[in-house]
């Protein structure tokens, strides 16, 4: 491979730790950062149905400055408003968050809102990523945050690993991005026996979905030698662990090996440009409601496809990580996706026909689709995207 110039970001993310119990590391990190008093952010199922966040207060114990369980899937803004306020409420100095995408995202937008001081929903929106005509991203220089966070992530999806928080505008219908250095965790919990409560279409959807981050690492436009290497070892761990998982649900090893390629699948994540499977899928979320993973597991095959003329020596990386060689990189996600029993088109996940054409046109400003290896400038393009996954 040979690149003649680049550059790679890295987090503003200080420790990764994995192989110990999230309570106790928890309690570790706040020592490592002097941090004191920690609002613990999670779903209302993670705090209610499981004992994670319990053993968590248990081990922090005074430290423990409140619980928020306002997150809601896709993010909708006011969850960020909301958010943000509990953390001036309860006067915390760490946010110690529990889950998956949904509640990391709403906590990284939170903490943007006390950089920049912003305390509604209207102020948040001026520091939304925006796409121009040409295809280039605007992006809103935020400050620093004297509150960052520790993330306990319960599924695959990989928001611990970004600065970029997903979050929907229920009015436009569409989901923006925001971007800000310390939105990244501070540090990663990775503990596979936080994860043993995940449903299992949850996980093995997540985990889909960490495969298409490393499938379009490797796929990108702007490819680089660092993201492609971890992009391709994470492939191979996920063709071997993820299907594990499945067949044996206990297997923490499996668990434990699904986590590490999580974070190995992430390095291209804001670092490299991203396409339209992400681009796509944040729109069936804003429009349809689709799951995170789900939007992968129905448009990476579709997208793949439709982007074969364009990079089929790269998707030729991702066969061979996947350990077959001369076969058509859509058609082995497809098959793994099948294998997993995860849905394998949109009707399957509740995209109706009248639906399409909403998702194609609020896909068009998608920096992720601007950014698709081959071309997207209009919504028919989209649709073309959306008619192969259909």
């Amino acid at each position: 491979m040979t690149v003649a110039e680049g550059l790679f970001q890295f987090l503003a993310q200080e420790r990764v730790g994995w192989g110990m119990p999230a309570p106790h590391a928890i309690e570790r990190e706040m020592a490592a950062i002097g941090a004191s008093r920690a609002l613990i952010v999670a779903s209302t199922t993670i705090a209610t149905r499981t004992d994670l966040v319990s053993a968590i207060e248990a081990e922090l114990g005074d430290a423990v400055a409140g619980l928020f369980t306002g997150c809601r899937e896709h993010t909708p803004i006011d969850t960020a408003i909301d958010c943000a306020a509990a953390i001036r409420r309860t006067g915390a100095d760490i946010v110690v968050t529990v889950g998956g995408g949904t509640p990391i995202d709403t906590v990284k937008a939170a903490l943007l809102c006390l950089a920049e001081d912003v305390h509604d929903a209207e102020a948040l929106k001026a520091y939304r990523v925006s796409v121009g005509a040409d295809g280039a991203r605007t992006v809103p220089p935020v400050g620093p945050s004297a509150v960052r966070q520790i993330a306990v992530p319960t599924t695959l999806s990989g928001a611990e690993f970004s600065n970029i928080a997903g979050v929907t505008d229920p009015e436009r219908g569409i989901k923006d991005a925001y971007i800000a250095r310390d939105s990244a965790p501070v540090a990663v919990i990775l503990d596979p026996a936080a994860t043993v409560h995940t449903p299992e279409w949850l996980w093995l959807s997540t985990g889909v979905r960490a495969v298409d981050h490393a499938v379009e690492t490797l796929c990108s436009r702007s490819a680089q030698p660092l993201p492609d290497a971890t992009a391709i070892h994470a492939l191979k761990i996920f063709a071997e662990a993820l299907p594990r998982t499945k067949d044996d649900p206990d297997d923490l090893a499996a668990r434990g090996d699904c986590q590490l390629a999580v974070w190995l699948a992430a390095f291209g994540l804001g670092r490299v440009e991203y396409g339209a499977s992400h681009g796509i899928g944040h729109q069936l979320g804003a429009v349809g409601g689709v799951p995170h993973g789900h939007t992968s597991c129905v448009m990476l095959p579709s997208v793949l496809r439709w982007n074969a003329p364009v990079n089929g020596a790269q998707q030729a990386a991702v066969s061979e990580a996947f350990g077959r060689a001369g076969e058509a990189a859509a058609d082995i996600v497809a098959g793994f996706i099948a294998r997993l029993g995860q849905p394998g088109n949109l009707r399957a996940v509740g995209i109706t026909e009248d639906q399409l054409d909403i998702v194609a046109e609020g896909s068009v400003g998608n920096m992720m689709v601007r950014s698709n290896p081959r071309p997207i400038s209009e919504a028919a393009q989209v649709r073309e995207i959306l008619d192969l996954a259909w």
